[in-house]
């Protein structure tokens, strides 16, 4: 095997260990973002049933309040 053919394959071989390098940097700031955009929606969702729940809450207080008035009269 002469020289510069050893040195090609060489330049070959470091090419495609920083491709996959930047490949796997790659994956991992994708995976980074998913988990953190699934945590978003998982508080986003939670915030949202507590409010619900929260509105629900003074709603039917409100109608007891306003029925028992109704009723006294």
């Amino acid at each position: 095997m002469e020289q510069s053919e050893l040195e090609s394959k060489v330049e070959k071989l470091e090419t495609a260990m920083a491709v996959q390098e930047a490949s796997m940097a790659g994956a991992q700031a994708t995976q980074a973002a998913t988990q953190a955009g699934m945590t978003s929606t998982f508080a986003a969702t939670q915030s949202g049933t507590w409010a619900v729940m929260a509105t629900g809450s003074v709603a039917l207080l409100a109608g007891i309040f306003l029925g028992m008035a109704i009723a006294k009269d």
